[in-house]
């Protein structure tokens, strides 16, 4: 069994950050403010802050891992280990890949999101970050619903979400460049395309129902759901009543509003936060925040967002960086059901990172421990021979 321990550090415990020393043994922190005696490996934190490793309950960035360009394609293997490695240079341990199943064919289409989910399975154990799958369902994807239960059923979605993008969609539809990055992405023609929106809205009416069949397997088979873009106080409403309790991307401060008053699990996306304000021109996060309405910070499309919002929000004065944290490590945990993380405590698993944040607003990652292990390090004259590893040395 693995033993780290980690020394010298301003560790963030519980709502105070303090000088003291980490052990790990295995995949848990075993010890808070322990000696370095025994243990297989030392590292020295000394002037570094020791925070929990990041959860991401949506990050879709490895999209451009498998598709950098339109109709360009890589392995979903070859992609999933640079996306892993990404995550983990940036302290994401617990990664929730956001898999878009949408009525189109091509970067989204079914048979795409088969393929991710069954080499997320093979490669799980090889990968450095907790790898799940997010499975983002398009509503007027109708086909795809007996499918989808069965998936539930079978325990292979950690989370599912709501999506309806459709009438963004039709409205691209006039946008010449919006409507190119659509059609190129799905692989057909620009006739081909119409004709297939076409068919798709013409099923409207038949929505509602299948979100209610889906909302029902989910909570029969205990997967956590989100609902994305709520629109209204009505909508997020709605939602809450089928067992939908994490709202992810309001549109505006008053479905927020419900959303808060209610209890509800509230995401942003972390990019939103470093950019100072949505790409779309929507509700400006860091406000959000700053009015208690939002509770998780995702990085959405961009994996060092997260690391990033943390430090911008603590140096604005938003929140300070305890508070800052917990939206992006133990709020994200708990909105999924992941009990075991978020925190650093003894019995909780040891997703650890070590950060150096001399240079205000540009944190860097000096190393991660994943589950126990130490899976990036930076600066390898951390490493510290512990006194039992020397004695072993010596008799031998």
């Amino acid at each position: 069994m693995t033993e780290i321990f980690i020394e010298g550090g301003r560790v963030l415990l519980g709502n105070e950050i303090s000088k003291t020393s980490l052990r790990t043994a295995g995949r848990e922190i075993s010890a808070v403010g322990a000696d370095r005696a025994g243990g297989s490996l030392a590292i020295d934190a000394g002037g570094l802050l020791v925070l929990p490793g990041i959860v991401d309950l949506h990050g879709d960035a490895f999209e451009r891992q498998m598709m950098p360009r339109p109709g360009v394609d890589f392995p979903i293997d070859v992609a999933l280990v640079d996306s892993d490695r990404q995550a983990i240079s940036n302290g994401i341990t617990t990664v929730f890949h956001a898999t878009t199943w949408s009525w189109e064919p091509g970067l989204r289409s079914g048979d795409n999101a088969k393929r991710l989910l069954d080499t997320i399975e093979q490669m799980r154990p090889r990968l450095a970050a907790d790898t799940r799958f997010h499975l983002r369902h398009e509503t007027y994807n109708l086909d795809a619903e007996a499918r989808i239960i069965k998936w539930m059923t079978a325990g292979r979605i950690d989370l599912f979400a709501f999506n309806d993008h459709m009438d963004s969609t039709v409205g691209d539809l006039a946008k010449p460049q919006k409507r190119s990055r659509m059609v190129e992405r799905t692989g057909l023609t620009n006739q081909a395309f119409d004709q297939l929106v076409a068919r798709v809205v013409a099923r409207a009416h038949d929505v509602p129902a299948s979100i209610d069949r889906l909302a029902e397997a989910a909570r029969a088979a205990n997967v956590r759901m989100i609902s994305h873009d709520d629109g209204s106080p009505e909508m997020r409403a709605r939602f809450r009543a089928l067992g939908v309790n994490i709202a992810e991307f309001p549109v505006n401060e008053k479905t927020a509003r419900e959303a808060a008053k209610a209890g509800d699990f509230i995401v942003f996306g972390a990019p939103n936060v470093v950019r100072g304000g949505s790409h779309t021109g929507w509700t400006k996060a860091s406000d959000m925040i700053a009015k208690g309405l939002c509770s998780v910070l995702a990085s959405d499309y961009y994996y060092p967002a997260q690391l990033l919002a943390a430090f911008r929000l603590a140096d604005d004065g938003v929140l300070p960086l305890n508070v800052a944290w917990d939206l992006i490590a133990a709020a994200p945990a708990r909105a999924t059901g992941l009990t075991d993380r978020g925190v650093l405590a003894a019995g909780y698993r040891a997703d650890i990172i070590l950060v150096d944040d001399a240079v205000p607003l540009r944190p860097r990652i000096v190393a991660v421990i994943a589950a126990g292990r130490l899976v990036h390090l930076t600066e390898a004259d951390r490493l510290i021979q512990t006194a039992s590893a020397r004695k072993a040395v010596a008799v031998a």
